[in-house]
Protein backbone atom coordinates (compact mmCIF):
# COMPACT_ATOMS: atom_id res chain seq x y z
CA UNK A 1 0.00 0.00 0.00
CA UNK A 2 1.44 3.07 -0.65
CA UNK A 3 2.71 5.32 2.15
CA UNK A 4 1.71 9.25 2.30
CA UNK A 5 2.81 11.86 4.86
CA UNK A 6 0.24 14.90 5.38
CA UNK A 7 0.53 18.04 7.14
CA UNK A 8 -1.91 17.74 10.43
CA UNK A 9 -3.75 15.83 12.69
CA UNK A 10 -6.18 12.77 11.86
CA UNK A 11 -9.56 14.48 11.06
CA UNK A 12 -7.80 17.59 9.05
CA UNK A 13 -8.81 18.84 5.77
CA UNK A 14 -5.33 17.99 4.19
CA UNK A 15 -6.42 13.95 5.52
CA UNK A 16 -9.03 14.78 2.87
CA UNK A 17 -7.08 15.61 0.31
CA UNK A 18 -4.78 12.87 0.60
CA UNK A 19 -7.76 10.19 0.73
CA UNK A 20 -9.53 12.28 -2.34
CA UNK A 21 -5.98 11.55 -3.99
CA UNK A 22 -4.78 8.54 -3.37
CA UNK A 23 -8.27 6.51 -2.10
CA UNK A 24 -6.43 3.82 -0.14
CA UNK A 25 -3.35 4.73 1.30
CA UNK A 26 -1.00 4.17 4.80
CA UNK A 27 -1.25 7.46 6.23
CA UNK A 28 1.10 9.63 8.06
CA UNK A 29 -0.28 12.87 9.57
CA UNK A 30 2.77 15.27 10.77
CA UNK A 31 2.81 18.74 12.95
CA UNK A 32 4.98 20.13 10.47
CA UNK A 33 5.05 21.38 7.19
CA UNK A 34 8.85 20.56 7.05
CA UNK A 35 8.20 16.58 8.24
CA UNK A 36 6.41 15.92 5.54
CA UNK A 37 9.15 16.72 3.11
CA UNK A 38 11.47 15.08 5.63
CA UNK A 39 9.95 11.59 5.49
CA UNK A 40 9.75 12.23 1.64
CA UNK A 41 13.15 12.72 0.81
CA UNK A 42 14.06 10.07 3.87
CA UNK A 43 11.66 7.79 1.58
CA UNK A 44 9.98 6.59 4.92
CA UNK A 45 6.84 7.57 2.63
CA UNK A 46 6.20 7.27 -1.27
CA UNK A 47 4.13 10.85 -1.42
CA UNK A 48 3.32 13.89 0.61
CA UNK A 49 0.66 16.48 1.27
CA UNK A 50 0.45 19.90 1.98
CA UNK A 51 -1.49 22.38 0.97
CA UNK A 52 0.05 25.42 -0.86
CA UNK A 53 -3.01 27.92 -1.04
CA UNK A 54 -6.73 28.86 -0.79
CA UNK A 55 -8.98 30.65 -2.83
CA UNK A 56 -9.59 33.37 0.05
CA UNK A 57 -6.71 33.83 1.74
CA UNK A 58 -4.26 33.33 -0.41
CA UNK A 59 -0.37 31.45 -0.32
CA UNK A 60 1.02 29.26 2.37
CA UNK A 61 4.79 31.25 2.25
CA UNK A 62 6.25 27.72 4.14
CA UNK A 63 5.77 25.62 1.80
CA UNK A 64 6.60 27.64 -1.27
CA UNK A 65 10.22 28.14 0.54
CA UNK A 66 10.12 24.42 1.53
CA UNK A 67 9.58 23.94 -2.00
CA UNK A 68 12.95 25.69 -3.09
CA UNK A 69 15.28 24.16 -0.34
CA UNK A 70 14.23 20.14 -0.26
CA UNK A 71 15.09 18.08 -3.72
CA UNK A 72 11.50 16.96 -4.16
CA UNK A 73 8.77 17.52 -7.06
CA UNK A 74 5.27 17.80 -7.71
CA UNK A 75 3.44 14.55 -8.55
CA UNK A 76 -0.09 16.25 -8.85
CA UNK A 77 -2.36 18.58 -7.17
CA UNK A 78 -5.66 18.09 -5.30
CA UNK A 79 -8.70 21.02 -4.99
CA UNK A 80 -11.01 20.76 -1.89
CA UNK A 81 -14.11 23.10 -1.16
CA UNK A 82 -13.76 23.82 2.16
CA UNK A 83 -16.63 23.68 4.98
CA UNK A 84 -16.30 24.70 8.04
CA UNK A 85 -18.22 23.72 11.41
CA UNK A 86 -17.99 25.09 14.98
CA UNK A 87 -17.32 22.07 17.19
CA UNK A 88 -17.77 21.64 20.38
CA UNK A 89 -18.00 18.70 23.72
CA UNK A 90 -21.33 16.88 23.57
CA UNK A 91 -23.80 18.81 25.63
CA UNK A 92 -22.25 22.22 25.15
CA UNK A 93 -24.79 24.97 23.87
CA UNK A 94 -23.54 27.95 21.44
CA UNK A 95 -24.43 30.67 24.02
CA UNK A 96 -21.84 28.83 26.75
CA UNK A 97 -18.76 28.92 24.08
CA UNK A 98 -16.51 31.95 25.17
CA UNK A 99 -12.81 30.98 23.42
CA UNK A 100 -12.82 29.16 19.21
CA UNK A 101 -9.27 27.42 18.69
CA UNK A 102 -8.22 26.91 15.14
CA UNK A 103 -5.44 27.27 12.45
CA UNK A 104 -5.07 31.05 11.78
CA UNK A 105 -6.13 30.75 8.13
CA UNK A 106 -9.71 29.00 9.08
CA UNK A 107 -10.44 31.82 12.27
CA UNK A 108 -9.69 34.30 9.26
CA UNK A 109 -11.83 31.97 6.64
CA UNK A 110 -14.97 32.22 9.20
CA UNK A 111 -13.95 35.77 10.72
CA UNK A 112 -17.47 37.63 10.57
CA UNK A 113 -19.44 34.87 11.97
CA UNK A 114 -16.93 34.95 14.75
CA UNK A 115 -17.23 38.30 14.94
CA UNK A 116 -21.26 38.29 15.77
CA UNK A 117 -20.85 35.09 18.41
CA UNK A 118 -18.57 37.46 20.03
CA UNK A 119 -16.12 35.49 21.13
CA UNK A 120 -12.23 35.08 21.93
CA UNK A 121 -10.41 33.46 18.84
CA UNK A 122 -6.99 31.28 19.50
CA UNK A 123 -4.78 30.42 17.14
CA UNK A 124 -3.83 26.67 17.07
CA UNK A 125 -1.36 24.97 14.88
CA UNK A 126 -4.38 22.99 12.79
CA UNK A 127 -8.13 22.27 12.42
CA UNK A 128 -8.21 18.84 13.59
CA UNK A 129 -5.53 19.23 16.83
CA UNK A 130 -7.69 21.91 17.81
CA UNK A 131 -11.02 19.29 17.96
CA UNK A 132 -9.04 16.79 19.36
CA UNK A 133 -7.38 19.08 22.17
CA UNK A 134 -10.73 20.45 23.29
CA UNK A 135 -11.56 16.94 23.46
CA UNK A 136 -9.12 15.92 25.91
CA UNK A 137 -9.12 18.78 27.91
CA UNK A 138 -12.70 18.44 28.33
CA UNK A 139 -13.04 21.90 27.95
CA UNK A 140 -16.67 22.96 27.89
CA UNK A 141 -16.37 27.08 27.26
CA UNK A 142 -14.52 26.25 24.15
CA UNK A 143 -15.03 25.26 20.56
CA UNK A 144 -12.72 24.68 17.59
CA UNK A 145 -13.22 25.12 13.80
CA UNK A 146 -12.94 22.33 12.06
CA UNK A 147 -14.61 19.78 9.71
CA UNK A 148 -17.58 17.64 9.84
CA UNK A 149 -15.19 14.69 9.59
CA UNK A 150 -12.83 15.80 12.29
CA UNK A 151 -16.43 16.05 14.37
CA UNK A 152 -17.29 12.94 13.60
CA UNK A 153 -13.89 10.96 14.17
CA UNK A 154 -13.84 12.69 17.64
CA UNK A 155 -17.30 12.33 18.85
CA UNK A 156 -18.28 15.91 19.00
CA UNK A 157 -20.96 18.61 18.67
CA UNK A 158 -21.18 20.08 15.64
CA UNK A 159 -23.07 23.64 16.97
CA UNK A 160 -23.09 24.80 13.08
CA UNK A 161 -22.42 24.31 9.71
CA UNK A 162 -20.93 26.44 6.62
CA UNK A 163 -19.32 29.07 9.34
CA UNK A 164 -17.08 30.45 6.37
CA UNK A 165 -17.33 33.95 5.61
CA UNK A 166 -17.61 33.01 1.67
CA UNK A 167 -19.13 29.61 0.19
CA UNK A 168 -16.24 29.74 -2.59
CA UNK A 169 -13.61 29.09 -0.40
CA UNK A 170 -11.01 26.05 -1.51
CA UNK A 171 -7.98 25.06 -1.04
CA UNK A 172 -5.39 23.50 -3.37
CA UNK A 173 -3.16 21.00 -2.23
CA UNK A 174 0.07 19.41 -3.77
CA UNK A 175 0.96 16.18 -3.46
CA UNK A 176 5.05 15.60 -3.70
CA UNK A 177 7.38 12.89 -4.59
CA UNK A 178 10.79 12.38 -5.35
CA UNK A 179 9.49 12.17 -8.80
CA UNK A 180 7.12 13.87 -10.80
CA UNK A 181 3.93 12.30 -13.10
CA UNK A 182 4.26 10.75 -16.79
CA UNK A 183 2.27 13.14 -19.33
CA UNK A 184 -1.40 12.64 -19.12
CA UNK A 185 -2.26 15.18 -21.97
CA UNK A 186 -3.95 17.44 -19.02
CA UNK A 187 -1.36 17.97 -17.05
CA UNK A 188 0.34 21.67 -15.40
CA UNK A 189 3.89 22.59 -14.38
CA UNK A 190 5.38 24.43 -11.83
CA UNK A 191 9.15 25.94 -11.72
CA UNK A 192 11.12 28.82 -9.32
CA UNK A 193 13.16 31.46 -11.35
CA UNK A 194 15.77 33.84 -10.11
CA UNK A 195 16.13 37.21 -12.07
CA UNK A 196 19.08 39.94 -12.47
CA UNK A 197 17.83 42.68 -10.52
CA UNK A 198 17.40 44.87 -13.83
CA UNK A 199 14.56 46.59 -15.69
CA UNK A 200 12.91 43.82 -17.79
CA UNK A 201 13.89 40.82 -16.38
CA UNK A 202 10.63 39.41 -15.20
CA UNK A 203 9.38 40.47 -18.33
CA UNK A 204 11.80 38.93 -21.02
CA UNK A 205 11.89 35.50 -18.99
CA UNK A 206 7.72 35.66 -19.16
CA UNK A 207 8.05 36.39 -22.97
CA UNK A 208 9.33 32.68 -23.52
CA UNK A 209 6.04 31.41 -22.33
CA UNK A 210 4.24 34.47 -24.35
CA UNK A 211 5.72 33.54 -28.04
CA UNK A 212 4.68 30.22 -27.41
CA UNK A 213 1.49 30.31 -26.74
CA UNK A 214 1.60 29.16 -23.08
CA UNK A 215 -0.44 29.30 -20.77
CA UNK A 216 0.58 30.58 -17.06
CA UNK A 217 -1.94 30.16 -14.40
CA UNK A 218 -0.28 31.40 -11.65
CA UNK A 219 3.14 33.55 -10.27
CA UNK A 220 4.11 34.09 -7.01
CA UNK A 221 7.19 35.75 -5.80
CA UNK A 222 8.75 35.16 -2.38
CA UNK A 223 11.97 36.67 -0.84
CA UNK A 224 14.96 36.07 -1.85
CA UNK A 225 16.27 35.14 2.19
CA UNK A 226 20.02 35.38 1.02
CA UNK A 227 19.46 39.34 -0.19
CA UNK A 228 17.21 41.68 1.08
CA UNK A 229 14.26 42.80 -1.35
CA UNK A 230 15.03 40.80 -4.39
CA UNK A 231 12.86 37.72 -5.31
CA UNK A 232 12.32 34.41 -6.42
CA UNK A 233 9.55 33.47 -8.64
CA UNK A 234 7.56 30.29 -8.76
CA UNK A 235 5.28 30.20 -11.97
CA UNK A 236 3.07 27.78 -13.23
CA UNK A 237 1.95 27.30 -16.78
CA UNK A 238 -0.43 24.73 -18.77
CA UNK A 239 1.45 21.86 -20.28
CA UNK A 240 4.13 18.99 -19.50
CA UNK A 241 7.69 19.83 -18.84
CA UNK A 242 8.54 17.22 -22.16
CA UNK A 243 6.04 18.65 -24.26
CA UNK A 244 8.06 20.22 -27.15
CA UNK A 245 6.82 23.78 -26.61
CA UNK A 246 7.62 23.70 -23.03
CA UNK A 247 10.47 21.82 -23.55
CA UNK A 248 11.26 24.90 -25.50
CA UNK A 249 10.24 27.63 -23.37
CA UNK A 250 12.40 25.67 -20.08
CA UNK A 251 15.43 25.56 -21.93
CA UNK A 252 15.70 29.35 -23.04
CA UNK A 253 14.63 29.79 -19.86
CA UNK A 254 17.54 28.00 -18.28
CA UNK A 255 19.80 29.61 -20.82
CA UNK A 256 18.62 33.34 -19.78
CA UNK A 257 18.24 33.14 -15.69
CA UNK A 258 20.69 33.01 -13.07
CA UNK A 259 18.19 30.46 -11.42
CA UNK A 260 15.96 27.91 -12.14
CA UNK A 261 14.52 24.82 -10.48
CA UNK A 262 11.73 22.89 -12.48
CA UNK A 263 9.64 21.61 -9.30
CA UNK A 264 7.60 19.22 -11.47
CA UNK A 265 4.82 18.28 -14.14
CA UNK A 266 1.70 17.00 -12.97
CA UNK A 267 -2.30 16.38 -13.81
CA UNK A 268 -4.48 19.16 -13.53
CA UNK A 269 -6.42 18.72 -10.01
CA UNK A 270 -10.62 18.39 -11.63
Amino acid sequence: MVRVAYYGDVGSYSEEASLKFFKHAELRPCRRFKDVFDYVVSKEVDFGVVPIENSLEGSVGEVYDLLKDFNVMIYGEVQLRISHCLIALPGVELGSIKYVYSHPQALAQCSKFLDRLGVDVVPYHSTSSAVRMIRERGLKDSAAVGSLRAAELYGMKVLARDIQDNPNNYTRFLVIALHDHEPTGNDKTSVIIGLPHIPGSLYRALHEFAIRGINLTKIESRPKKEVVWEYIFFIDFEGHRLDSKCLEALNALRNSVPFMKVLGSYPKAT
